[in-house]
């Protein structure tokens, strides 16, 4: 797939981005006014405003009434960078002892009303297409007036399928509607890939730390989860996982999550994906790709799947519209490849076809632009949150916290000094109101005891920013 050139206010923004991070803009200039900028690049107005506008939002530049745009230190320019993973002599697979316990009982402890949720990886549903999704839910039962009573449609909405195989050309997959298996997110084509390549007993080889909600799937299974060090700028390791496969015989399956990796916010170089899929394909492990965050990613154009490489069906690829546009409807899909009749086989067995007035309703809303345009709003919005969240982590959080700030995505991985137990903060601001997820629940180990994940789809304001204070006084406090 090729990559587009990037939209004339991005390439001017980067321009000066690399002015101010090199040291010729420093702290406190002055910005050309954006009539001079105007008159400098030969742009429009509508260019140099949202040049501006994204270094403003990136944090790198504040808006002084009457007196124009100067140049500002960002506070998370104070947070030291995570640390990539060591290398490790040995990997041994997890023992399940108890993890889906210690994930229940620890979501259940969180079912209690809080006053700031930052555990949730969505974003607020006022930052969905609502308004427009319930027109069309009208417009789609005037039109299939029998649609809620008629039996459903085998496979899936043939009009969601098919609009989701043209989408698939954007992150350079090339299908056919009649491939496309529809789930109920995409935690079910997960369920239904791990069930088609393994069974009860099984190694698969799974990135650290990882979604939770992975390892409670494996464990129902009765597999056992194989963590492997996991970089926070490029992803699984290559290196470990060829070790892995070469001290174990047993693993049957690999599952990444190529961009924005949950927790770590993580994206795969095209060369790393490219690597990852020929190690597959020679030790003839299947690759499970979960892409539901893809088009979150702060970019004109959303990145290439490892799908897109896939000559031998090897790939099981999945991926949902729960983050990015509905997640009330909790609709997936998934392209099977070579196991394609065995997860139908799955799918039907185990709970038949989604309902489907919510797939005619995504359908109808994906054909339009108004798709499109939502994405880039959704996009422009969380990256301003994100960085109203980091820059609180910098202001309130004690020294030694470490992040690296994600290209994209809604949430934000938070190393915090070792001696604080993630688990101690998670108590101790539910008592306050506030609920965060905790880095221990994304390892079967205690390796990630001290992180916490956070989520960045709330809408900044002085209740957010007073929870945000509370927060980094007890990380503080715990600490001494």
């Amino acid at each position: 797939m090729h990559t587009q050139t990037p939209a004339l206010y991005r390439q001017l923004s980067a321009h000066y981005l690399s002015a101010i991070q090199t040291g010729t803009l420093a702290t406190g200039d002055r910005m050309p006014s954006v009539r001079k900028l105007m008159q400098i690049h030969h742009v429009s107005l509508s260019t140099a405003l949202q040049c501006y506008r994204q270094l403003e939002m990136e944090g790198w530049l504040e808006a002084r009434p009457r007196s124009g745009y100067f140049v500002r230190q960002p506070r998370r320019s104070r947070l030291i960078p995570a640390q990539e993973p060591k290398p490790m002599a040995r990997i041994d697979p997890a023992q399940y002892v108890g993890i889906h316990e210690r994930v229940s009982a620890i979501i259940a402890k969180g079912q209690r009303a809080v006053s700031v949720n930052l555990a949730r990886a969505t974003g607020a549903a006022e930052l969905y297409p609502h308004q427009a999704l319930r027109r069309l839910a009208g417009s789609v039962l005037r039109q299939h007036p029998y649609l809620l009573t008629k039996a459903i449609s085998p496979g899936g909405n043939a009009e969601l399928k098919t609009v989701v195989a043209r989408r698939a050309l954007n992150v350079g997959i090339s299908t056919v509607a009649e491939d496309v298996i529809v789930t109920n997110g995409c935690i079910e084509a997960l369920n239904l890939a791990l069930r088609a390549v393994a069974q009860a007993g099984d190694v698969i080889a799974v990135e650290s730390p990882t979604f939770y909600g992975l390892l409670q799937a494996l464990e129902s299974l009765g597999m056992k989860a194989l963590e492997i060090p996991t970089s926070p700028s490029t992803g699984i390791s290559i290196e470990a996982l060829e070790l892995a496969i070469q001290t174990y015989a047993n693993i049957k399956a690999v599952v990444v999550v190529p961009h924005l990796q949950n927790p770590l916010g993580s994206i795969m170089p095209d060369q790393h994906k490219q690597r990852l899929l020929a190690l597959c394909e020679a030790q003839q492990i299947p690759l499970i790709e979960d892409d539901s965050y893809s088009a979150l990613v702060d970019s004109d154009s959303i990145p290439t799947a490892i799908k897109h490489w896939d000559r031998t069906g090897n790939v099981i690829y999945c991926t949902s519209l729960h983050k990015i546009l509905a997640p009330g409807m909790r609709i997936g899909w998934m392209l099977a490849g070579r196991w394609h009749a065995r997860v139908n086989m799955l799918k039907y067995a185990q709970t038949r076809y989604n309902e489907e007035l919510s797939q005619a309703i995504v359908a109808a809303f994906m054909q339009s632009s108004n798709f499109d345009r939502h994405l880039r709003q959704l996009r422009s919005t969380l990256s301003r949150q994100r960085e109203s969240m980091v820059e609180a982590i910098a202001t309130y959080f004690p020294e030694g916290t470490r992040l690296n700030l994600p290209n994209g995505g809604i949430s934000v991985w938070v190393e915090m000094p070792q001696a604080v137990s993630s688990m101690t903060v998670f108590d101790a601001a539910l008592e306050r109101g506030i609920l965060v997820s905790p880095g221990l629940l994304y390892s079967n180990s205690n390796r990630f005891d001290h992180f916490l994940r956070l989520n960045c789809g709330t809408t900044p304001s002085p209740h957010l920013d007073k929870a945000m204070r509370t927060l980094g006084r007890l990380v503080t406090d715990l600490q001494n």
